[in-house]
């Protein structure tokens, strides 16, 4: 494995994260290594598993989750929770229903929401981040054997530091000529319950068309469906396939 990525796994990603990509770092380094100097864009950041793995100089990592960038925004600020954090299913329903109340008050952008967020993301099932049609948390308590908690994330501070965090629709993001995009939207599959809202073929297509746009070099990554595959074959992309591990990063 190259040099650079496995600095990049020193520091791990923070949160356990359903589809990681952190396997994919080694296929991806020889194609970062010719582009090293250039800023990363990740317009679907998820759990940062590439980026950690590159290490970029400057990087603007955008999702459409804001619970998660306002996780990476304290990350940022150095993070400490304050939160008695176990491994059991009562705290993890009155967790879930606090975070809960913090959201219908607008007050998702706390440092106290971020703590929540982290604790449910370690404690809840497989990793998942799922919302009902009405904004709200609703994954249902883990069920590990243990689970190590970090309270102290000051080790993020300074690798954050040179590193941009937003929460928007990628179409109105600004790249630059040479940015090197790394594209993993929402995959083509049923489940779109990622953020309220979801994602629909349609915004596969916004998708594809807003990357072809970009005269700097672009990686996408998604299921090999059919009409995905159709879709970018169309727009000019080349195509490669790799057999992706099924587990949680």
């Amino acid at each position: 494995m190259p040099e650079l990525a496995t600095a990049g796994y020193t520091l791990k990603p923070p949160l356990k994260w359903a589809g990681g990509k952190r396997w994919q770092v080694p296929y991806l380094y020889p194609l970062w290594e010719q582009h090293s100097d250039c800023r990363l864009i990740e317009p679907f950041c998820g759990g940062l598993a590439v980026t950690l793995g590159l290490r970029p100089k400057q990087a603007l990592l955008n999702d459409v989750n804001p619970h998660l960038i306002n996780f990476y925004t304290w990350l940022k600020k150095g993070l400490h929770c304050r939160l008695e954090m176990k491994n059991e299913e009562a705290i993890f329903y009155a967790y879930r229903q606090r975070f809960n109340e913090l959201l219908h008050a607008k007050n998702g952008q706390t440092r106290e929401a971020a703590s929540l967020f982290y604790y449910l993301n370690r404690t809840g099932y497989n990793g998942l981040c799922r919302f009902n049609s009405s904004g709200e948390f609703n994954v249902p308590f883990g069920r590990y054997k243990s689970i190590t908690y970090v309270s102290d994330f000051l080790d993020y501070r300074k690798v954050f530091d040179c590193w941009e965090f937003t929460s928007r629709d990628f179409s109105v993001l600004k790249l630059g000529e040479a940015d090197f995009v790394y594209a993993d939207p929402p995959y083509d599959v049923e489940f779109t319950s990622y953020a309220k809202g979801g994602s629909t073929w349609d915004d596969q297509i916004r998708t594809a068309e807003w990357l072809v746009q970009h005269s700097g070099p672009v990686i996408l990554v998604n299921q090999a469906t059919p009409r995905i595959k159709a879709l970018y074959r169309r727009l000019g992309f080349r195509l490669r396939y790799l057999d992706a591990p099924r587990r949680i990063s």
